[in-house]
């Protein structure tokens, strides 16, 4: 399944957005930190794109099938900020533990 580039951007901020509402009003709040993101991605000819090209973040099955001279590999940093500019703020209840919690389930001895 190919997708957009700015479809996969527009998902993970649309991500970071529902959990920053999801604390609206929480005691405990989480700035967050840069967002790393890595995709294979393809040039193709878009009509509707004003430069005439525009990338689509390829799965590893399509990737098989094209040519290696036609995938790029592209990574980037952002840094989520609200609309004023501020960090934006993830919140959690108050009272939580400190650290991760009882991991002896999710990490073998």
């Amino acid at each position: 399944m190919d997708i957009p580039l700015v479809d996969a951007v527009a998902a993970v901020r649309d991500e970071l957005l529902a959990a920053a509402a999801q604390g609206v009003d929480q005691e405990i709040q989480f700035a967050v930190g840069p967002v790393e993101m890595e995709f294979q991605v393809e040039l193709r000819a878009d009509v509707k794109a004003k430069g005439g090209f525009r990338l689509w973040a390829v799965s590893a099955e399509t990737e098989a099938g094209v040519s290696r001279g036609r995938t790029h590999r592209v990574a980037f940093t952002l840094t989520p900020k609200s609309a004023s500019g501020a960090d934006l703020l993830i919140s959690g209840p108050l009272g939580a533990e400190d650290g991760p919690g009882d991991t002896s389930r999710h990490v073998p001895h």
